[in-house]
């Protein structure tokens, strides 16, 4: 069966492109950025359209040929009018599938109540409607409504993971009493993949959700116990209100507020599956459904384990790195402020190389790390994504990737490391870390800071941290480098 998958480069899309192919399946994806599935693993099997789903223009190419469509894109935590350009993109893509003769069109929205749309929150009401869309569209359409996905590197997981882990009491707003029927991943992937077969009579919404029913404080505390700590307790306070949760999920867990808030939104609704007629045309998966304590054991050993095959990291809000850095920061007429720095080391250049492309999540900065702490929280204060969201991966980075505040935008294995700044600050920023081989022995590091100032605001911004670079930017050098020598030193 052909196949095109849009949000390949998202959470779920991210883990259904690999499993169609698995399952014999011709499959395209449609990308904005072909170079974001640069370093994916099945990116060479199969066939990738750039495209963008909110210009009209880009999607017959793409769609042409296609049997199967699967939208899984959406804009949660995006800036500015996010329901209108969902709208906008679901109508495209409506008629993109209509022109090409497409069979059927696979869409994965979440459970709301059974209300008017104009009640439910932005987000909840933005994804009823791209469903409706989809549905009106004259391609039969499956409508997958899920419960609160829970997976390693999920939005939801990792809230519920951070919360329960930084917190030993728990105020909570009142809806840690609401009902929710999470779904473990897995169980998405296989109804999604399982859609493909329906049969075209099917047009309509179809409610998934696991085996349980819970309260969201009973979710923390089912957490807990699989991560062997002690259950929380919870103390459900009404004068949290939507707003301040989100803000207090921003401060003590790594999802940005721009994140947080249409989360913390859906959560004032009972989400809970009215329906289970799903059954009627695909069986339960083999073994029956997860079980919520099963999945977060699941969840824990994929993390402990460092398998987390896709995260809401780079899967949301940020998006890709974008503007690439010039080779000469002068050439695009920028004001331009710059560190560098050059070190020396015993260490050879895949060893050095080793602690560059480590950098990060819980291997930390390699200096001054209070400071790089208070950063991160100082960006958090003001809704930036601070230190704690961490990476996917403890070894390998790639390019798009999430890092604590930075990301990856560009990775040359084994000579380059460019990271573009995510912080809240005045203007633009990027890290550039390089290695290479001393030809009389040993390895030579060199360190690029470079800051693009906007307006006086940047220019004040970088003067008043110039005291601190020759603290943090040197000190990170000689650690770096002395830290490769060691292992080096370790391995003879």
């Amino acid at each position: 069966m052909r196949i095109l998958v849009t949000g390949s480069t998202g959470y779920i899309g991210g883990r259904l492109t690999p499993r169609l192919l698995e399952a014999g399946h011709e499959v395209r994806v449609l990308v904005r950025d072909p170079s974001k599935l640069r370093d994916v693993p099945w990116a060479s099997r199969v066939d990738i359209a750039a495209g963008d789903l909110t210009d009209a223009t880009t999607l017959a190419a793409a769609f042409e040929g296609v049997d199967v469509v699967y939208y899984l894109v959406h804009a949660m935590g995006a800036r500015g009018d996010f329901e209108a350009t969902e709208v906008a993109s679901a109508e495209n893509a409506s008629t993109a599938a209509k022109a090409a003769g497409v069979s059927r069109i696979v869409y994965l929205g979440g459970l709301h109540p059974d209300v008017p749309l104009s009640t439910l929150s932005k987000h909840l009401r933005s994804r009823a409607e791209v469903g409706q869309i989809l549905l009106d569209s004259g391609v039969p359409t499956a409508a997958f409504q899920a419960g609160t996905v829970i997976g390693s590197g999920s939005a939801s997981f990792e809230m519920i993971r951070h919360l329960t882990d930084v917190l030993p009491y728990m105020p909570a707003p009142k809806w840690v009493r609401n009902f929710i029927q999470p779904i473990a991943v897995r169980d998405v992937l296989y109804y999604l993949i399982e859609a493909a077969k329906l049969p075209a009579s099917v047009n309509r919404t179809l409610d998934i959700g696991g085996p349980d029913v819970l309260r969201y404080g009973q979710m923390m505390n089912g957490y807990a116990v699989e991560a062997g700590l002690h259950q929380r307790p919870i103390a459900s306070l009404p004068v949290l209100t939507p707003w301040l949760a989100s803000q207090w999920v921003n401060l003590v867990t790594p999802i940005p507020r721009q994140l947080a808030v249409p989360i913390i939104a859906s959560l004032q609704y009972d989400c809970v599956a009215s329906e289970h007629d799903i059954a009627e045309f695909i069986p339960d998966p083999e073994g029956g459904l997860t079980s919520y304590r099963k999945a977060v054991r699941l969840a824990l050993a994929k993390v402990r384990d460092g398998e987390v095959e896709t995260s809401w990291q780079n899967a949301t809000i940020a998006g890709a790195p974008s503007n690439l850095l010039p080779s000469d920061p002068d050439w695009s007429g920028h004001t331009v402020y710059t560190d560098l720095r050059e070190q020396h080391s015993e260490a050879s250049v895949d060893d050095l190389w080793d602690v560059v492309e480590g950098i990060g999540g819980e291997n930390g900065w390699y200096s001054f790390p209070l400071a790089w702490a208070v950063r991160g929280w100082a960006d958090k204060l003001v809704g930036g994504v601070g230190l704690r969201r961490g990476r996917r991966d403890a070894r390998r980075l790639s390019p798009g990737d999430a890092l604590d505040f930075w990301r990856v935008e560009t990775i040359d294995r084994g000579h380059t490391l460019r990271l573009r700044a995510e912080m809240k600050v005045p203007g633009q920023a990027w890290l550039e870390m390089t290695t290479e081989a001393d030809p009389n022995g040993g390895s030579i590091y060199r360190q690029r800071a470079v800051f693009f100032p906007s307006g006086l605001g940047g220019r004040l911004y970088w003067f008043s941290i110039l005291p601190f670079h020759g603290v943090i930017f040197s000190g990170m050098a000689n650690k770096i480098t002395a830290t490769a020598a060691a292992r080096s030193r370790s391995r003879s």
